[in-house]
């Protein structure tokens, strides 16, 4: 890494990946192979990796830290202040790693907590208007569609998929390879492997997802039983968890399921029948 400021906007026009228009902090470090866009902001000591593309209109801030091989779009905001009336200016930062796509007007704050970090992963898809608040953990390979929104403190595991217009609560984890589809709004923990929609209603597993992450037939038959055990039978979940620990024993994919349910703090995701069907003894 080497730092690419204080220069001027003459010296900026000499190197032809620094638009000289762009503004760079003197406490910034960024690697020499790194471009920036017409009217970009790099401000403070944000650390930037190699081939690393930023283009017009962007604002990167704080104790920002990005990784190589990354493309940010037009008009997107990266480190900015919590959005937290507490918020008292405490040293907090945001990790970005590497190979990540973030389109248009995205906003990724940094954390809250004095010494804390929000964090995105790898290989990340995040469109246009998304939103990762303050202190989120967002893992690798995972599909953030425009609109959505993770609030506060969010976890999403890796090759979820979370679709247009999504609203996800404060502090809730929404588990691997799971499908968020569009305009749900999510209060509860989403297991891994599940379909989601509307308000926080699991409707079935995300047999594609599973099927082109190289899950075997076997493993997809396991998730489709635990599925089954978890949301059809008419178990609640302690009764079902009794019996999926035993195929846990013998499934990765199940182990997993499993771990999410007991690490659960908010609750995991009703089936949409036993939703409906409680609805509907509310307004008999």
């Amino acid at each position: 890494m080497v730092p690419c400021g204080p220069i001027s906007l003459a010296e900026q026009s000499l190197l032809s990946n620094i638009h000289p228009t762009a503004i760079v902090s003197p406490e910034a470090q960024l690697d020499s192979s790194v471009t920036v866009g017409p009217f970009s902001i790099i401000d403070g000591p944000v650390a930037i990796g190699a081939n690393t593309r930023i283009l017009s209109h962007v604002h990167i801030s704080g104790k920002t830290t990005i990784g190589p091989d990354n493309e940010i779009h037009m008009g997107c905001v990266i480190g900015h202040l919590p959005q937290h009336k507490s918020f008292k200016n405490g040293e907090t930062g945001l990790q970005i790693g590497r190979g990540n796509i973030i389109r248009e007007y995205v906003t990724i704050h940094r954390a809250y907590q004095p010494g804390e970090q929000t964090v995105v992963g790898d290989e990340n898809f995040l469109m246009g208007f998304s939103h990762i608040a303050h202190d989120c953990r967002v893992g690798n390979g995972i599909v953030l569609a425009n609109g959505a929104l993770l609030a506060g403190h969010a976890w999403v595991d890796d090759g979820a998929n979370i679709s247009g217009n999504v609203a996800v609560h404060q502090f809730v984890r929404i588990g691997s390879m799971a499908m968020i589809g569009g305009l749900a709004r999510v209060s509860k923990d989403v297991p891994p492997y599940m379909m989601v929609e509307g308000n926080s209603e699991v409707r079935g597993i995300n047999s594609v997802g599973l099927r082109r992450a190289g899950f075997s037939l076997e493993e997809r038959n396991k998730v489709k039983q635990a599925y089954r055990t978890l949301y059809r039978t008419g178990l609640n979940v302690p009764q079902a968890m009794e019996l999926l620990r035993d195929t846990a024993a013998t499934s990765p994919a199940v182990e997993r399921l499993v771990t999410f349910i007991d690490g659960s703090v908010r609750g995991i995701c009703r089936h949409a029948a036993t939703h409906s069907a409680l609805a509907s003894a509310e307004t008999d």
